[in-house]
């Protein structure tokens, strides 16, 4: 042993690293409460790293004491102590797992941050975690003995102009037979972090699921351990009962229900992780948030690392569990896992699984995907506008109202189609009762047709978009021009109408046009229409109606004008053609034309007032008087 390893050797730190620390502090963490989290999951890494190593060398163990992490709170001292009996750190190591800053220096470490395609693997090469206990130390102390050495240093500094290393004292040397212990004197406003209540909430937390046996020590009482330590969903499935999985669904998920689905599996192959994930079987209060968060949990190698990581797309946020990796490195910058590639690969594979899985459920147990879709149908719907590359995937799994009945499948539309129907036929507007009684309609149910009614609001937004399921395009009946004309109607009566008298059809529109001035985009004669007066429609090359409504709400976009379509055999609009063009009764009918199909689709005339006067005169009229 030199001279040199015997003293007390000081090594500043560079110019630079007050920022540094400032830098780590307040922009890389945003919660103290991880320093914690932190430094038990450096613990357990040393604890992981000598259960390895004694595979080759069972000396390693020593007495064969169970590896675990200690806790001890002690505020009169005003420390808190972190302790593992895992590999342990010689003097050189010390240097340089907790030197890694110092010679890095903020320029480096601002650089590799910067160049680095993810931040996941700075931690590991500048000792982010450990320093993290800065935020609430005023100085630390490291006492460590590598497994197998007789040797035990002390590293100490308080943050600002460096550290230092020496022999431990004897008294520090007899507490530490094996491994680390790290000693926090914390700030006067971190004392909260000796009440015992602090300590059992953030490993509740963040490490309730290390492995290894976290001990909490206090001031007075026997030790007594205070996180499960039993990653249940790293454990087989042969291992566990409905019950576990439960029990571990309502402490993941905060629940209280019981979960109507739950998939428990391990991916290996290029990247390997455990999955625990559930399906609740009622709706979360925060299903709606604008926000739209997620909230599964991302671990690594058992250790927690955030909920924040979007595991899974907006549509399946109503997912609760659990993903564990084995090769991402531990990191704490929730921006840097947005952008890791691993992480990525991860979201695709597990996305991918749950809706498989829900395709199975709705194959096999019917009746259980039904709870789930009445629950969660609406979010689930979000991903046929969001997802393309499932949106067949998720069309095939949604359940509809239709005319025919409820929960109707794709699939099911399908094979009921009529003889020459090539499209699925569908309604939005904001109820189903409303929808059923949309003249918009009748042209459909004359020939017995099938139309999906959506009244939920994304309904509005993915209907936009050009969609097809098994080749079958999905067509609105309130956009653009309809043509059944080569689907044979149901009723002879029906039938016999097309023999009645219409209005002539260019004089007419010519007429009402002329009345309504900019009111509407265009009049046409209606192919939907077999016993109302008119319709609005909306232009096949712009928003819906529907969608629109729900944007100029939220004020956003510009509204269009509808096309109006008018029904040439109606007793109304034949009264309009036989009316002298430019009078007051044409322009009372063809207005009222418009205005009852405004208020058949939910909405008020624009001027009540003017409508009301308009249909007293009218009806007046009709009355004789």
């Amino acid at each position: 042993m030199t001279t040199s390893d015997t003293a007390v050797h000081t090594q500043p730190f560079q110019a630079e690293v007050s920022e540094l620390l400032h830098l780590m502090v307040h922009s890389v963490y945003s919660e103290t409460d991880i320093f914690l989290r932190e430094l038990i999951s450096n613990a357990s890494d040393a604890c992981d790293k000598l259960r390895y190593e004694a595979i080759a060398n069972p000396a390693l163990l020593g007495d064969g004491e169970a590896l675990k992490i200690r806790i001890i709170p002690n505020k009169t001292a005003g420390t808190l102590t972190v302790a593992d009996n895992g590999i342990g750190m010689e003097r050189q190591e010390l240097i340089d797992h907790l030197g890694t800053i110092a010679r890095s220096g903020t320029k480096a470490f601002v650089s590799k941050l910067k160049e680095a395609k993810d931040g996941l693997g700075l931690i590991g090469q500048f000792g982010v975690g450990f320093y993290s206990a800065f935020m609430v130390a005023e100085k630390i102390v490291v006492i460590s003995r590598r497994a197998g050495e007789s040797d035990v240093w002390s590293w100490t500094s308080s943050g600002g102009s460096g550290f230092e290393i020496a022999r431990a004292s004897d008294e520090d040397a007899a507490r530490v037979a094996r491994g680390t212990e790290i000693v926090l004197h914390l700030k006067e406003d971190a004392k909260k972090y000796l009440e015992t209540y602090e300590i059992e909430r953030i490993v509740g937390a963040y490490s309730d699921n290390i492995l290894f046996p976290i001990e909490l020590v206090p001031g007075e009482g026997e030790p007594r351990q205070i996180n499960s330590a039993s990653a249940l969903w790293q454990r087989s499935k042969s291992e566990l009962t409905a019950d576990d999985y439960k029990k571990a669904y309502q402490q993941i998920a905060s629940a209280f229900d019981d979960p109507a689905v739950t998939l428990h599996y391990r991916a290996e192959g290029r990247y390997s992780y455990a999955v625990l994930l559930f399906a609740p079987s009622t709706k979360p209060f925060d299903l709606f948030e604008p926000n739209r968060k997620g909230r599964v949990k991302l671990y690594v190698r058992r250790v927690f690392i955030t909920d924040d990581a979007d595991l899974l797309p907006g549509y399946l946020r109503f997912i609760r569990g659990v993903v564990d990796s084995e090769d991402l490195p531990l990191n704490i910058s929730r921006e840097m896992l947005q952008n890791n590639p691993q992480l990525a690969q991860i979201r695709k594979a597990v996305a991918t699984r749950v809706v498989s899985e829900l395709e199975s459920l709705a194959e096999k147990d019917p009746e259980n995907f039904a709870k789930i879709w009445d629950a969660f149908g609406a979010v689930l719907k979000e991903g046929i506008y969001e997802d393309f590359e499932r949106r067949e995937k998720l069309l095939a799994l949604s359940r509809f109202t239709t005319t025919s009945g409820e929960k109707r499948s794709l699939k099911q539309v399908i094979a009921d189609f009529k003889p020459n129907q090539t499209e699925i036929y569908y309604l939005v507007g904001d109820s189903i009762e409303r929808l059923k009684s949309n003249p918009r309609l009748e042209a459909a149910t004359a020939r017995g047709i099938e139309v999906l009614l959506l009244s939920d609001p994304v309904d509005a937004f993915w209907t936009s978009m050009p969609s097809e399921f098994e080749g079958k395009p999905l067509k609105s009946l309130s956009q653009g021009d309809l043509n059944l004309d080569l689907i044979p109607r149901v009723d002879d009566k029906d039938e016999a109408k097309k023999d009645e008298p219409e209005a002539d059809e260019a004089a007419t529109i010519a007429v009402i046009k002329a009345a309504l001035g900019e009111r509407v985009s265009d009049v046409k004669a209606s192919t939907r229409l077999t016993s109302s007066a008119s319709c609005l429609v909306a232009d096949s090359q712009g928003p819906s109606r529907e969608l629109e409504r729900i944007l100029a709400q939220q004020n956003r976009g510009m509204k269009t004008k509808a096309i109006l379509e008018i029904n040439l055999r109606h007793p109304m609009v034949g009264a309009i053609t036989k009316a002298q063009a430019g009078s007051k009764v044409v322009d009372d009918l063809s207005l009222l034309l418009l205005e009852q199909a405004q208020i058949l689709d939910g909405e008020l005339p624009e001027d009540p007032a003017a409508f009301a006067a308009r249909l007293n005169r009218l009806v007046l009229q009709g009355l004789g008087g």
